[in-house]
């Protein structure tokens, strides 16, 4: 019964009337502290149907920007899981420069755990989502413009190297 259900919603999710809908959730969630990438989802999207690059873009900048406010919101309500890590590093850099620190929320593994250390640190919250958004908005951009207009080949000749340095 749970197989099926899940069946259900992976089919729901790929379905191409929902595309929009499958990246803005991909992406939501994908900001939050869950290890998923929205990438490959836009990519998905953009590459079934070039024409829809900005939408796509767009709806993934929304889906993660919002994923990266939950997560301040987190932060804000958990002073008290921080209080050890008040001396980090990390804390430091943060007060000094401020909401312009959320321009890196786009980094894998950095970005979801900063916009939880900027809401515990109380930063204000809309130069921090607008910061969120700008640096969403380019990830998206170039990630997905890099995979849909560098040549196959090119990826290819890439994960040919990796293979060959890696084994």
């Amino acid at each position: 019964m749970i197989e099926n259900a899940v069946l259900w919603l992976l089919d729901l999710l790929a379905a191409p009337t929902v595309g929009l809908t499958s990246i803005f959730i991909i992406s939501f969630v994908s900001a939050t502290l869950l290890p998923l990438g929205s990438e490959p989802a836009v990519f998905a999207v953009v590459k079934a149907n070039p024409a829809m690059f900005w939408p796509a873009v767009l709806v993934g900048t929304v889906g993660n920007t919002l994923g990266g406010a939950f997560d301040y919101f987190i932060g804000y309500r958990a002073k008290v899981a921080f209080a050890k890590e008040r001396q980090s590093r990390w804390f430091g850099w943060l007060k000094r420069y401020g909401a312009k620190t959320m321009l890196l929320s786009w980094m894998p593994g950095v970005g979801d755990p900063l916009c939880t250390l900027a809401g515990w640190l109380h930063l204000p919250f809309w130069p921090s989502v607008m910061y969120m958004a700008i640096g969403k908005f380019l990830r998206y951009v170039t990630m997905t413009a890099a995979l849909l207009y560098i040549p196959d080949g090119f990826w290819k000749s890439i994960g040919d190297l990796l293979g060959q340095w890696i084994g």
